[in-house]
């Protein structure tokens, strides 16, 4: 087995400079598991799967009962384990902790277990085959990518996280077993956002980014290549290191439970939650826990204002977010004026070190957004600049979906073949639906002339093992494609537009889809934002899209065609929803009208479902975006019925009129 990186040998992990907010918080959550993990969140390369790896191997050995597949704690009198009961003279076994990895594709079955397969089918016997949290019970449970992890698994584990078992109901068997782990998780915010709901059930989270500082940078090279050159030698020389940290994690553990959570440090977290506007009480129970750690892990037995802050800064910034394409973060500022002081001091002798507020309300006066009341600067030649429209507040989006059945990633968006879902049928086994025994055993059953059965029994093969076929829904490939040219900023339109794909772009993220963003304005197409799933990139650069110039409606859709062959050669199973914002004029270079017919004749024959968003508004419409939406085989949407609540109100005031 190879020798793991230290975790003493992390950049920022070093016991004597005093742990980074990682570092901290990875620590914190093996004191007490009850905080409820850490959500490491951060940019590729960080050291994110490495600090967590190497985190195991400085935490103290468990004692087991041998030979439990459950790791049931011999001081336990009622271990919550189906080998048990054990007798009181048991044998025990020491072992270090395990660091269980959760693979981003798993499924059901393989975290929370199921029936023994080899032993049903040839023995007849029911026998539970434990899964992934049973293995993680009393160490920790690692899911890299958490992000990329479907939704019900999250769920779940967060679950098992919480309640400290797990419950099994299903083909044939019934077991409870004890799931107690940290539960740890890393991710890059470029690939995509947790939902807030499930942000939310982590205890702790961190942002990790790389240090920018030239000399800690070489200082991270160095370390990194003397491990590649002999792991043996760089491990030894980090072995104090990491006995140290041992000792001091075992020094903490023992002495958690002697913490005072005085009445004052109590009202000072709740007051800091409720300052901070976070909902619901688990901010509250999360800080608390996280600040009787702190103080534990720095040898206090009561917890002082510096564990409240610490635990504060870990707990609650996630907590914050009030939608996805806000950025987290905490006012510290803010937390030391909440939290005050221990004890009354006198006035500092240096006098206030505060700034004086700048002119304009503290803020840079070249940093102030444009008034959305601002006209276009004229520029040289009399030509007007670009303009730059604000979005307003977002809306709950209609559903757009993609024709047909696929068989994508499970999401929320079109109908698809999936791996959970409303079951349709049985196909042999491998379709990823799990087994389905009725259709096996009916296979097996037109199938035993010849076979040799034992007592009547039916004789089953390989071949006869049936699948369940199940409809679910997939994410897709969302790719918005906008007009941002002169005719698009008459009359504050793009205000409108911007607010409109914003609130796409919100539904896209609920959705767990991948998108991309084109624009198109003067005499070219520009791909503003490769396809990714981070929505929160994309709302930025939509935000921040100038709108003035010619429409050169052919290039945006050369390049919408472009960017889908290329994401299609990618991932094949990634099924494309092209959205046209535009009010479908085209107005940029030679015969514009003509080739963006030829364009959009181009994209229909590729079979891409697209909807056509006509940004056109007023009483006097020239109705070219309709056209737009026949030459591309497209539903044409007006902009001011993207919302679902318009939907519904025409669905209703159609009823209304039959009614009538």
């Amino acid at each position: 087995m190879p020798v793991q990186y230290p975790f003493a040998a992390v950049v920022g992990c070093d016991l004597d400079a005093g742990l980074d907010d990682m570092g901290l918080a990875l620590v914190l959550t093996t004191i007490s598991p009850e905080i409820g993990g850490v959500l490491v969140r951060g940019e590729k390369g960080t050291a994110k799967s490495t600090t967590v790896r190497g985190l195991a191997a400085v935490l103290p050995p468990i004692d087991v009962v041998a030979g439990d597949r459950f790791s049931s704690d011999p001081r336990d009198r009622a271990p919550l384990s189906p080998d048990g009961p054990f007798a009181a003279d048991a044998p025990v076994e020491t072992r270090p902790v395990r660091l269980v990895e959760l693979p981003v594709g798993a499924t059901e079955d393989r975290v929370i277990g199921s029936l023994h397969l080899e032993r049903a089918l040839s023995a007849g016997q029911v026998e539970y085959e434990p899964g992934l949290l049973a293995r993680a019970h009393r160490g920790i449970l690692y899911v890299d990518e958490v992000n990329l992890l479907h939704d019900h698994l999250v769920d779940l584990l967060l679950d098992a996280a919480a309640m400290g078992r797990v419950s099994v109901e299903r083909d044939g068997v019934s077991v409870e077993h004890a799931a107690r782990f940290v539960l740890i998780g890393t991710m890059n915010p470029e690939e995509g956002e947790l939902r807030p709901q499930l942000l939310d059930r982590f205890g702790l989270t961190v942002e990790v980014a790389a240090p920018r500082d030239a000399a800690l940078r070489a200082e991270v090279v160095r370390r990194r290549m003397a491990y590649d050159a002999d792991p043996d030698d760089f491990a030894a020389a980090y072995a104090d290191a990491e006995a140290a940290l041992t000792a001091r994690v075992v020094a903490a553990q023992e002495l958690v439970g002697q913490v005072e959570l005085t009445d004052s440090a109590l009202l000072a977290i709740a007051e800091l939650c409720a300052a901070f506007d976070v909902d619901g009480l688990r901010a509250d129970i999360v800080t608390a826990r996280a600040a009787v750690a702190h103080a534990a892990w720095e040898g206090r037995d009561r917890v002082t204002r510096e564990d409240v802050r610490r635990a504060a800064t870990l707990s609650l910034p996630h907590r914050r977010r009030r939608n996805p394409f806000d950025a987290p973060g905490l006012d510290e500022d803010l937390l030391d004026d909440l939290l005050g002081d221990d004890e009354p001091e006198g006035p500092d002798p240096d006098g206030p070190d505060d700034d004086p507020e700048p002119p304009g309300g503290g803020q840079d006066p070249v940093d102030q957004p444009a008034s959305a009341e601002d006209g276009p600067e004229p520029s040289g030649g009399g030509t007007p600049a670009p303009t730059t429209e604000r979005a307003g507040a977002p809306y709950r989006a209609r559903l757009l979906t993609v024709r047909g059945l696929g068989a994508g990633t499970a999401g929320r968006r079109s109908r698809a073949v999936t791996a959970s879902g409303r079951r349709t049928g049985a196909a042999p086994l491998g379709s990823g639906g799990g087994l389905h025994l009725v259709e096996t055993l009916r296979t097996a059953a037109g199938r035993q002339a010849g076979r040799d059965r034992v007592d009547a029994r039916v004789a089953l093969r390989p071949g006869d093992l049936r699948g369940a076929v199940r409809e679910g829904r997939e994410a897709n490939l969302v790719l918005f494609c906008v007009d941002a040219s002169g005719s698009m900023a008459a009359r504050k339109r793009m205000g409108q537009v911007k607010t409109a794909v914003l609130s796409l772009l919100l539904d896209a993220y609920r959705r767990r889809d991948k998108v991309g963003l084109i624009t198109f304005r003067g005499d070219r197409a520009d791909l503003a934002l490769p396809p990714t799933r981070s929505v929160d990139v994309a709302a930025r650069r939509l935000e921040e899209l100038p709108a003035g110039g010619r429409t050169p409606l052919a290039e945006g859709l050369l390049e919408a065609a472009h960017v889908l062959d290329r994401e299609r050669r990618r991932d094949p199973r990634l099924r494309p929803l092209l959205v046209v914002v535009t009010d479908g004029r085209a107005t940029g270079g030679p015969d514009a009208v003509a080739r963006s017919r030829q364009a959009a004749a181009y994209v229909a024959s590729l079979g891409i479902t697209s909807v056509v968003v006509d940004g056109e508004s007023g009483p006097l419409r020239l109705g070219l975006a309709v056209a737009l939406a026949e030459h591309l085989g497209a539903e044409h949407l007006p902009v001011a019925e993207v919302s679902a609540e318009v939907l519904t109100g025409v669905a209703r005031s159609a009823r209304g009129g039959r009614a009538a």
